[in-house]
């Protein structure tokens, strides 16, 4: 069971001036939690994805804390955010050792309720270790794993790239899809990004049980400033066979950039068009955005991974996507 209730006073921005009626986003609101919070001992951070649980009626947060993975229970909307709880995400014999994964994307799976995961693994001189797609039970019991496609696994020539690996996650086609998107290019996919092309992502759709349907090319856009790096760090279906892709990019001295496109299947790659540049939006800031899930009204949430550091922040951002 949770143990403790924790009402959080979020600062609530003011709805934007109504944009032009073609405008494809609108603007609704964001809340910036304050630092230093904690759920049941559990400091409140690193954020990289939420999705919504249509059974409880809760948010589903996720730290990709790589000490203590876990993710968090919680009541959002337009009036605030309310934390209720924190689970400890396990392995199947029992709880992660520190720094063994990555947590990035969830979701809930609509068929069980289940808390599925993405971790990108790791990359160093010394350890090959794959990124997963995890089902956890609602308690945080380890349920399963879905196999992951040769292509996603790290190899010493091929595979993904350390800290680049896999991303985003959705389900699609009513619960039948899972579908991931790679953060940045395959060793085989060809380099990084630089400032005059994007690099290519692979975003893989499997079946519940890890049978591979489809796997696209999606093009990033280049680099926004010198040194920047950058990557699709979230994917979520619209409708069916369209999905929304979120690329976040950061430059040191200048911040981050973060885009929303619509990508749609074109033959073997994904055709996209961009929504919305977070930088044209009245926030706060725009700050390491990372997550993104629906709301039960049809809300587009985001929200930002602050890193654990005091010079970034914690932004749940609310967004009318037409």
């Amino acid at each position: 069971m949770f143990k403790s209730v924790l009402l959080v006073s979020a600062l609530l921005t003011s709805t934007a001036a109504p944009a032009a009626a073609e405008a494809p986003v609108r603007f609704l609101g964001e809340h910036v939690l304050p630092m230093g919070l904690e759920v049941d001992g559990s400091a409140v951070g690193g954020l990289s994805g939420l999705d919504y649980d249509h059974r409880t009626r809760k948010w589903i947060i996720i730290s990709d804390d790589r000490v203590a993975p876990r993710f968090f229970e919680a009541d959002l909307s337009r009036e605030g955010v309310r934390f209720t709880g924190v689970r400890t995400l396990n392995a199947a014999d029992g709880p992660y050792a520190p720094s063994v994964v990555d947590p990035e994307d969830v979701r809930v799976d609509r068929w069980t309720g289940d808390v599925v995961w993405s971790q990108e693994g790791n990359r160093t001189a010394d350890v090959l270790s794959d990124p997963f797609v995890q089902f956890n039970k609602r308690d945080g019991a380890f349920r399963r794993t879905l196999p992951l496609p040769e292509d996603l696994k790290m190899r010493p020539e091929s595979g993904p790239r350390g800290n680049a690996s896999l991303e985003g996650l959705t389900f699609a086609a009513g619960g039948t899809r899972v579908v991931s998107a790679v953060e940045g290019p395959l060793l085989q996919d060809g380099p990084p990004a630089d400032q005059q092309r994007g690099a290519v992502s692979r975003v893989v759709v499997q079946s519940r049980q890890g049978r591979v349907l489809e796997q696209y090319r999606y093009q990033q856009e280049p680099l926004f400033a010198p040194g920047a790096d950058t990557g699709v760090v979230a994917i979520l279906e619209k409708s069916n066979g369209v999905y929304l892709v979120l690329e976040r990019s950061f430059a040191q001295g200048v911040g981050n950039k973060v885009r929303l496109f619509e990508a749609r299947p074109d033959g073997s790659s994904l055709r996209k068009r961009l929504l919305a540049d977070l930088a044209d939006l009245p926030l706060s800031k725009v700050d390491n955005v990372e997550g993104m899930a629906w709301g039960p009204d049809g809300t587009l949430w985001l929200v930002s991974d602050n890193n654990f550091s005091s010079t970034q922040i914690t932004q749940f951002i609310a967004l009318d996507v037409r």
